[in-house]
């Protein structure tokens, strides 16, 4: 293997681990670090998109087994997304020449990762909040917001492959304070197939793909998140959410062209300062400024 399929295996693995442990960081870590890698940001989301499609099978089969989704939920939320992820890809075709396309893309990025880093930080702040809750596996279902959800999170990911396990999943934790985090893992990897798979299709007819990129993510990405749905029971999320957090937004400015000096900034800013905005908020809310190991055990860890 040359060293740029093996820089994409190895890439694709951990990025599958995260997918199957979290729901989460798929498309928002896998195609900006294709991009660093010097595929075009058009082919980057393609690429991803369908190789997402089959990687989030194997996680989404993993908590079925384990009878995690709740599939009433996933389906109203498939109703909203699967049209405006179909969508996203003939949206950027329709916006001037190629040049143009990657510009779109790469911004659009960019405000994504940001937008998700901010949704990151905002579920473990209601997370904090709603640790000691009474879990509902089968809540009642809002049917009208549900739909709203699906379709501004199929949209999203069908412009920039950013979403589906990212948005969608923190606007569920809002909307769904008690369903449990195994229970928002397992639905969210369930819908997030066929929205994955209509915005792959559509990027594909519109771009379509590049087989020396596709294989690669694939043959890293399923066995990744195999094992990370395995594991899913048994990690703190809370940790993984946190430094994923960190590293969407230095990606994000990255993205949106920010010059070195700017992202040196924000990277130094997140590391040192954020632990202990983070630990201040805990005090405030009668907890320890650092997690104790047994806290592990809750979502508000």
């Amino acid at each position: 293997m040359t060293n740029d399929i093996a820089s994409l295996v190895a890439v694709s693995f951990g990025v599958g681990i995260i997918i199957g442990l979290t729901g989460m960081g798929g498309g928002a870590l896998m195609t900006p670090a294709l991009i660093f890698l010097g595929v075009p940001p058009t082919s980057a989301v393609a690429n991803d998109l369908v190789a997402a499609s089959v990687n989030k099978s194997v996680g989404a089969a993993v908590h079925w087994h384990k009878g995690a989704p709740n599939l009433a939920l996933a389906g109203w939320l498939i109703v909203g997304s699967v049209p405006t992820a179909f969508a996203g890809a003939f949206i950027v075709k329709g916006v001037g020449g190629v040049a143009d396309h990657e510009a779109l893309v790469k911004t659009a990025l960019g405000f994504a990762l940001l937008l998700t880093a901010t949704t990151y930080a905002l579920r473990q702040f209601l997370a904090l909040h709603q640790r000691i809750i009474v879990t509902v596996d089968d809540p009642p279902i809002r049917i009208l917001r549900t739909v709203l959800i699906g379709a501004v999170g199929g949209l999203c990911v069908g412009i920039t492959s950013v979403g589906s396990g990212s948005l969608i999943m923190v606007a569920l934790l809002i909307l769904y304070p008690g369903l449990s985090a195994i229970r928002l893992v397992g639905t969210d990897l369930v819908q997030s197939i066929p929205l994955v798979a209509a915005a792959a299709l559509s990027h594909v007819l519109v771009t379509g793909v590049d087989w020396s990129v596709l294989i690669p993510l694939i043959v890293g990405g399923t066995p990744g998140t195999f094992l990370g749905a395995r594991l899913a029971h048994k990690a703190s999320q809370s940790l993984l959410r946190r430094g994923i957090t960190i590293i969407l937004a230095i990606t994000g400015v990255g993205m949106l062209g920010a010059p070195p000096w700017a992202i040196a900034s924000t990277a130094l800013g997140l590391v040192t300062l954020g632990p202990l905005v983070w630990a201040s908020i805990r005090v405030r809310l009668g907890l320890s400024p650092f997690i104790r190991w047994p806290e592990l055990k809750f979502r508000g860890a």
